[in-house]
């Protein structure tokens, strides 16, 4: 077999129940299957159109500018709102298009609280990582120099990495996953700046999320009890003659299979 034909057949059977989940959460709703999404799309777009004019600047970076010399409390309040401003030096449509295609999916396949929850743990890893940094120093295997305290750290870039991993735990997209990652600490390894470390601590935040997702469901497992096993003696649990039913796995499919999430 060809290599390119079994590289693409591992990415079909990889991606088909994410993809065979957006198809069909798209098909019966459209684009009411993304209504946070669509309005994140539009957030963003709004504030990149505000922070270009003279007068907008001052009260977008008031709003959502986060550096790390701000105070701790300051830089927790604009969190929130410094996902959905775009960088100045980096083209708008990237960003845009980060936000529909990464929130999207995971809005149909996560759901809107858990994707919010998820891209606001990214993005705030990210940001009290580069506290830390600066306060290890360049010395350190993981610190920053003193000058990126001043680095206005917006976007959703990290919320958008943070969001691509999880997904692909949840769906087991291990390979696609390992990607993303790969794609990050070579990025740091080229690019040695605060985003790329930023990254790379929401990427550490959420196989956390995940790590305890896990451990959640292994404790629920063994918790949970077990069903009693049907008695071997002829007859028993039939009325008619017939074999017992064991109406307990006969809808055992991809709709209704065992997930730790």
């Amino acid at each position: 077999m060809r290599p390119g034909r079994a590289l693409s057949g591992a990415a079909r059977r990889e991606w088909r129940p994410l993809l065979g989940t957006v198809r069909a959460g798209l098909t019966a709703a459209r684009l009411r299957a993304i209504p946070m999404t669509l309005a994140a799309v539009c957030l963003t777009a709004l504030l990149h159109a505000v922070q270009t004019r003279s007068w907008g600047v001052g009260p977008v970076r008031a709003l959502g500018a986060v550096r790390a010399e701000d105070p701790l409390w300051a830089a927790l309040l604009r969190t929130p709102l410094s996902l959905f401003v775009p960088a100045l030096d980096l083209p708008v449509w990237g960003a845009l298009a980060q936000i529909l295609v990464v929130f999207g999916i995971a809005e149909i396949c996560l759901g809107r609280r858990r994707t919010l929850v998820i891209a606001y743990v990214a993005t705030l890893a990210g940001t009290l990582y580069a506290r830390i940094g600066i306060a290890v120093g360049p010395d350190g295997p993981f610190g920053l120099p003193g000058s990126d305290a001043r680095v206005v750290d917006t976007g959703p870039s990290a919320a958008v990495v943070g969001l691509a991993v999880y997904v692909c735990c949840v769906y087991r997209a291990w390979f696609t996953g390992g990607l993303v990652v790969v794609a990050m600490v070579v990025e740091v390894l080229l690019k040695d700046n605060l985003a790329g470390k930023e990254h790379l601590a929401a990427i550490a935040a959420v196989l956390a999320l995940c790590a305890a997702a896990v451990a959640r469901h292994r404790r629920r497992r063994r918790a949970a009890p077990r069903p009693r096993q049907e008695s071997r003696r002829p007859g028993a649990g039939a009325r008619s003659g017939a074999p017992p039913m064991r109406s307990w796995n006969l809808r055992r499919g991809p709709a209704q299979r065992t997930s730790w999430w």
